[in-house]
């Protein structure tokens, strides 16, 4: 009888530890800054009794806080294989600024503070920066980068894949001049909004950095001269550059190379 048993306890086990997976939430985060809720997409891993890093993934324009785990729905297999946290804010077209033009768009503001923290209070997250790292598509690039150099004290590592990094050739596309007034009347303003001219201000060890972009990508040039100025700064980075463009496709590739680069980094500062 014993000899019976065994087996299908053995199978049992085995099933039930597979259907395990990765707690994924759907949250109305609050934002006091802004007085509205923020939807955020949460993939934790299902252990949450170790503490994890987290990678914040932001969306490129047009998209959502859906928009990561529709185009990788496997992120809960990685979040447990992984143990990785990885969370998806709604950024509503913001570019992540802190408008000067409405203040109704403090998506900095959210990210960087309010998110971090709520994420840190409600879920089982290594608290530190160490453990904490940012990457974006398009927009979504050039925002990670942005929250990034902006807050060194929050973010030990950020990434960017076909990232939007200098916004000034692009003066009359996606909704940027409804943030920062026409590029022709407000040129200072459209500099100090544009991650390239932060990397004067960072400080080499600052960050982790990795950037990439597809040959055929209209952020290409912006991304060679963005690569540049880090080299010129003698700022460590890694910077890939493959065939494909600004579409899906080579997203969902990219990210590959992005988490991984962000585990070793996790890896190596315990």
């Amino acid at each position: 009888m014993m000899k019976t048993v065994y087996p299908l306890l053995v199978l049992f086990f085995f099933f039930s530890a597979s259907l395990q997976a990765a707690i994924v939430d759907t949250l109305q985060v609050e934002s006091h800054m802004m007085h509205k809720p923020i939807e955020v997409i949460v993939i934790a891993p299902q252990n949450q009794e170790s503490p994890s890093p987290v990678i914040y993934l932001l969306h490129g324009y047009s998209g959502n806080a859906q928009t990561w785990i529709g185009m990788r729905p496997d992120l809960p297999e990685i979040a447990d294989k992984q143990h990785l946290t990885f969370v998806c804010p709604d950024g509503n077209n913001s570019w992540y600024w802190d408008s000067p033009q409405d203040p109704s768009y403090c998506y900095e503001t959210f990210v960087s503070k309010e998110l971090v923290s709520y994420i840190d209070s409600h879920y089982a997250t290594i608290k530190a920066k160490e453990a904490r790292a940012i990457t974006g598509l398009s927009m979504g690039g050039h925002g990670a980068l942005w929250l990034a150099f902006r807050h060194t004290d929050v973010f030990g590592a950020a990434g960017s894949t076909s990232g939007g990094v200098d916004i000034r050739p692009f003066p009359k596309n996606w909704e940027m001049r409804k943030h920062l007034g026409e590029w022709a009347e407000n040129k200072e303003v459209w500099d100090k909004h544009t991650v390239i001219n932060l990397v004067d201000q960072l400080k080499k060890g600052d960050l982790a950095l990795i950037i990439d972009c597809g040959y055929d990508d209209f952020f290409f040039d912006v991304n060679t001269h963005f690569h540049a100025r880090l080299v010129a700064n003698k700022i460590d980075h890694d910077f890939l550059v493959r065939p494909g463009g600004h579409t899906a496709a080579y997203w969902k590739n990219s990210i590959d190379y992005q988490i991984l680069f962000f585990q070793k980094f996790f890896s190596k500062e315990k």
